[in-house]
């Protein structure tokens, strides 16, 4: 639902395009009699004024200009009406703590909770939140979500996402524990950055611009390549992600180099040339191809990959590449700039270091509380 605002046009009317093309005219008369009066007293003969020694002006004061008066934005969202507010929970204060965690990196974006209602559903509630940005033109969308019975979830279209103050760390304290990857980077998990990945996913492999540079902008964080082979979309990713676990364990190194390697001959991939293009991945990579050939082949590979596919569905991962900033997942398509305020403002929220240049670091501040509170 968006709410409309009225907007006032100024038309100009015959008349009044009269009167401003008669100004013009009358101002310029006004002005010549001014100065015609002026030059007329100059003219005239000045009386003889008794001879005295002429004294000092007076000082004048200084000028002082009056102080600016503080311009204060307008309230670009309606108040709440207190009588919406009928469910036990959550409290507005729940709800604005989430969302902070949620939309407070974007400084633009700003929201007010409307309502929080009981429904037919026992014990499930609705909230209703307009959004809007700062932007001049920017038009309030309205937001609607249903808390669970249990007060840890809620569900917006065919979404289920934890709600909490911190809605982020089950996901973070999984893949802290779970996501075992190749790893570029810090070794510290304070800050933990898991890229979802198919080596046969042409979006993955334009992402790895991306992940590089992450890893050049953030040296405090660990940044892992979790694979996650969609094998009902590319038929050869589950053998490449085979071959990536026995290279890794090898070397992380050696991972990246052989994942270069998949990257750069994926489109040749084919259930009848991929063992080839595999094996020559892995020779770029500096190991023996005919070895990591035969453990891929191996049961334990295999239950590796599905392990990793399963850490995937728990983290609630349903597309490559995706990544994951500390329990936050965010598509790796999104714009570069916003990806790096969304790390920035996570690991502020955390409390961790990004190791970050000063250049980048641009941490937004919480939303202001006067659009996110009942009216006093």
């Amino acid at each position: 639902m968006l709410l409309q605002r009225k907007e006032t046009t100024l038309k100009s009317t015959d008349s009044a395009m009269q009167s401003v093309s008669g100004w013009v005219p009358a101002v310029a008369l006004a002005i010549t009699l001014s100065m015609g009066t002026a030059v007329a007293f100059a003219q005239a003969p000045a009386q003889q004024a008794p001879a005295t020694t002429p004294s000092a002006p007076a000082a004048k004061a200084p000028y002082l200009a009056p102080p600016p008066v503080p311009v204060v934005p307008a309230d670009p969202l309606p108040p709440a009406n207190p009588k919406a507010f009928t469910a036990a929970s959550p409290t507005v204060e729940t709800v604005n703590s989430f969302l902070n965690q949620v939309w407070g990196f974007d400084t633009k974006r700003v929201w007010r909770v409307m309502a929080i209602e009981p429904t037919v559903a026992p014990n499930v509630s609705k909230v209703l939140v307009y959004i809007t940005t700062k932007d001049p033109d920017a038009k309030p969308q309205a937001a609607v979500f249903f808390v669970t019975p249990d007060g840890n979830h809620i569900i917006q279209g065919s979404s289920i996402i934890y709600f909490s103050a911190t809605p982020f760390a089950v996901t973070r304290d999984l893949l802290k524990a779970k996501a075992t990857g190749a790893a570029r980077g810090a070794a510290s998990k304070d800050l933990m950055l898991v890229e979802f990945s198919d080596l046969q996913c042409p979006s993955c492999k334009v992402a790895q611009a991306t992940m590089d540079q992450i890893v050049k902008d953030f040296p405090a964080a660990r940044v892992v390549f979790q694979q996650l082979p969609l094998v009902d979309k590319h038929p050869s990713a589950f053998k490449a992600a085979a071959y990536g676990v026995c290279v890794q364990k090898q070397s992380d190194e050696a991972f990246f180099k052989y994942a270069a390697g998949v990257f750069g001959t994926q489109e040749a991939l084919t259930p009848a040339t991929d063992d080839t293009l595999l094996r020559a991945a892995v020779q770029r990579a500096g190991l023996d191809s005919v070895a990591v050939s035969a453990c891929a082949n191996t049961q334990a590979t295999k239950d590796a990959i599905n392990a990793g596919i399963k850490l995937a569905n728990d983290a609630g991962i349903t597309v490559t590449p995706s990544l994951v900033i500390n329990g936050r997942v965010i598509p790796l398509n999104t714009p570069y700039d916003t990806i790096k305020q969304i790390i920035v403002y996570q690991a502020k929220l955390d409390g961790v270091a990004t190791g970050a240049a000063a250049d980048i670091l641009a941490p937004a501040p919480p939303a202001p509380p006067s659009l996110n509170g009942l009216p006093k």
